[in-house]
């Protein structure tokens, strides 16, 4: 969410397109002149905003749009983009964690089951790595449940091993984010990975002359 007193919209680096923040990565200079993802939009100094794909922050940086914005020499790093995705996945998953602190987090699969037979459940957490029968049989499930209301996500973002140490326990292959404002914080985590990872050869942007809107 956008902080105190913060514009709701800026301007995109690459596309000369106006976005809401939430859709933008903010970026800045450290001391030594090199270009840092801002997720937190709390660093000090100007900074630039680059739509939150994983194509466009890549794009930004091959045509050199963080040197032009800011009209000083800076160095982006050809794995930036790689940079801002391991710290998008590290976000979603501390709030995944923060879930399961605040009791708002199912593991397992009879759990999950039983779950989403009576409970009230937004999303399945699904290992990447995870078998297919056991998905098609909880997804059925939550369909016949949840179909009149909107349905319930099944995501499948992250490997078995992570959901192990997001949720404190070995061999975690299916959970549940039960209603709850923790579980909302990190549907939205995990909303922002996926929409940075998602269809990157078709999110790259066009470039447009002179430096974009600042702060």
């Amino acid at each position: 969410m956008p902080r105190r007193n913060e514009p709701l919209e800026r301007c995109c680096a690459l596309t000369r397109e106006t976005r809401p923040v939430t859709e933008l990565i903010r970026f800045v200079a450290d001391p030594d002149g090199r270009i840092v993802p801002d997720l937190k939009r709390q660093l000090p100094g100007r900074g630039v905003w680059v739509s939150a794909t994983h194509a466009a922050v890549t794009a930004a940086q091959k045509k050199r749009v963080f040197a032009r914005s800011l009209k000083e020499q800076v160095t982006a790093d050809e794995d930036l983009a790689e940079r801002v995705d391991a710290l998008l996945e590290r976000a979603a998953l501390n709030s995944v964690s923060l879930a399961r602190k605040a009791g708002q987090v199912l593991a397992g699969f009879a759990k999950v089951e039983a779950a989403l037979k009576s409970a009230d459940v937004i999303a399945l957490l699904l290992a990447a790595d995870a078998g297919e029968d056991g998905v098609r049989k909880l997804s059925a499930i939550a369909k016949a449940r949840f179909a009149g209301s909107g349905g319930c996500r099944t995501l499948r973002s992250f490997a078995s091993t992570q959901l192990d140490l997001a949720l404190g326990r070995s061999n975690v292959i299916h959970a549940a984010l039960l209603a709850g404002s923790a579980s909302e914080n990190a549907l939205m985590r995990i909303d922002a990975l996926e929409r940075f990872r998602a269809n990157p050869d078709e999110q790259s942007g066009g470039v447009a002359g002179g430096a974009a809107t600042q702060d």
